[in-house]
């Protein structure tokens, strides 16, 4: 964390306003991208935001600086599993329908349909990993689980991810 940024953040725990808006426009983005990836479109924005609010009132009592995108993304990715776990919009594997006898395998890969078929926190750990770029350590700290949790949730979104793509080969 550069020294700017580490200074935004004291400012912000001093209860500087406009320093954490700065903050929050620097992270914005990434946040809600994360948020669609466990929530959808529809609630992505909400969600961060709930998230960002919760993290404003908690920043006081972040003990290190360095540690401020780590707890906005933990923050962030807990409010979202909170409310996919209340809408429960995924679907057990075994009732996604099979596809259409006409369907086209050739055709293009809806992500997003297929993202919505795996549980909340692998599509969480999913998108930390291949659209974050973060190593099991700082995804475990990002959801509050161990790395050792973070490698048997990809694992698992992996294999159901498989699975739904051969489903639409057949």
């Amino acid at each position: 964390m550069s020294a700017a940024l580490a200074a935004l953040v004291r400012q912000a725990q001093a209860g500087d306003a406009d320093a954490f808006t700065v903050l929050v426009e620097g992270h914005w983005e990434r946040l809600v991208r994360f948020a669609r990836s466990i929530v959808g479109d529809a609630e992505a924005e909400d969600a961060a935001q709930d998230g960002l609010v919760a993290a404003w009132r908690a920043l006081r009592s972040l003990a290190e600086p360095a540690a401020f995108s780590a707890g906005v993304t933990r923050i962030v990715g807990r409010r979202c599993l909170r409310r996919a776990r209340r809408s429960a919009r995924w679907l057990p594997l075994e009732l996604v329908p099979e596809p259409a006898a006409d369907a086209d395998p050739s055709g293009d890969l809806d992500v997003a349909t297929i993202l919505r078929h795996l549980a909340p926190r692998q599509r969480a750990v999913l998108h930390l990993t291949v659209i974050d770029g973060m190593t099991d350590s700082e995804i475990g700290a990002a959801l509050g689980i161990s790395p050792a949790s973070v490698r048997a949730h990809r694992r698992r979104a992996r294999e159901a991810v498989a699975r739904l793509l051969r489903k639409g080969e057949r």
